[in-house]
C-alpha cells in the first residue's frame, strides 16, 4: 500500500511526512538548497574524503525532499546524479513542493525499488547514498549484508557509500557489522546526530588516509564553498578516533 504523503509547514520550513509526523524530508523555504536536517548534513561527510573533481557519478536510493538532489545540484555541477524512488507519490510531492531540479543531463530519476536496482545496476558510482525509509521507519532491504554486498559492486575504483540510520529502535551495531562485511572492514559510523540518526560511511577502492588537522581543513574548506559545516561533526569523530584524530578507510 502506497503511503499517505503530507506535506506540513513551521517556521519557514517545509516537512515532508509519509501519513504520521514523522519527518521523511525538509526544506527551508528562503534557502532550499541549504541541507536542513542534520543528518543530511552528515550523509555530505564523504565530500571531505576524495578530491579533485569527485564525484562524477553519483546513486541517491531515497528522494524524501530531494535536500541531498539539491544540494548536489548547486554544488557539484558536474556530478550526474541518478535517483530511486520507490513510490511516484514522493517524486511528485518533490517536484510541487521541494523545488526538484528538472531531469535531463544532471539528473535522472527513475521509479524503482532501490535494492533492486543496485543488485542489478550495470554502471558504477562515485558515491551512493542510501535514504530509504518507510512509513514506520523501516528499511527493509536496505540493510542487509546482500544489498552491502551489491552496493560495494557497483563503487568506482574511488567509491563511498553513505547510509542514514536510525538508533531508536535497534541501535546500529547490527549495522555496522553488516556494512563492513560487505566493505570489506572499511566502514565507519559517524557519531550521532542530535535527531539520533547516524550516518555510516564505506569505501571501495583507493584506501583512505587524512589525518585528523587535514580533515578540519577540508571541512573548513567546503564551508566557506558551500556553507555547509561539518567542522562539529569532523571534531566529534576525532573525539572517538585514535592517534591524531585521523580516518585510516
Amino acid at each position: 500500500m502506497a503511503p499517505t504523503i503530507d506535506v506540513s509547514e513551521e517556521g519557514g520550513v517545509r516537512y515532508l511526512h509519509f501519513g504520521s509526523r514523522w519527518i521523511q524530508g525538509a526544506m527551508r523555504i528562503a534557502r532550499p538548497n541549504v541541507l536542513e536536517l542534520d543528518y543530511t548534513r552528515d550523509m555530505m561527510f564523504p565530500l571531505l574524503l576524495r578530491t579533485g573533481a569527485w564525484p562524477r557519478t553519483v546513486l541517491l536510493v531515497g528522494l524524501g525532499a530531494a535536500s541531498l538532489t539539491r544540494f548536489l545540484w548547486k554544488h557539484r555541477p558536474r556530478a550526474a546524479q541518478t535517483v530511486v524512488e520507490i513510490e511516484p507519490g514522493v517524486i511528485a510531492a518533490a517536484r510541487q513542493f521541494f523545488r526538484l531540479p528538472e531531469e535531463g543531463a544532471r539528473l535522472r530519476i527513475e521509479i524503482a525499488d532501490g535494492a533492486d536496482y543496485v543488485a542489478y545496476a550495470e554502471r558504477e558510482f562515485d558515491l551512493i547514498l542510501v535514504d530509504g525509509y518507510d512509513a514506520k521507519g523501516r528499511t527493509g532491504p536496505l540493510d542487509t549484508l546482500p544489498f552491502y554486498c551489491n552496493a560495494q559492486a557497483r563503487l568506482s575504483p574511488r567509491g563511498l557509500l553513505a547510509a542514514n540510520l536510525l538508533t531508536r529502535n535497534h541501535g546500529i551495531r547490527g549495522s555496522l557489522e553488516r556494512m563492513r562485511a560487505g566493505f570489506a572492514g572499511r566502514a565507519i559510523a559517524l557519531p550521532a546526530c542530535a535527531s539520533g540518526n547516524v550516518v555510516i560511511v564505506a569505501a571501495a577502492g583507493e584506501p583512505i588516509e587524512v589525518d585528523g588537522v587535514e580533515l578540519v581543513r577540508r571541512a573548513r574548506r567546503l564551508r566557506a564553498d558551500t556553507g555547509l559545516d561539518l567542522v562539529p561533526t569532523v571534531n566529534r569523530l576525532r573525539a572517538t578516533l585514535d592517534g591524531d584524530g585521523g580516518l585510516r578507510l
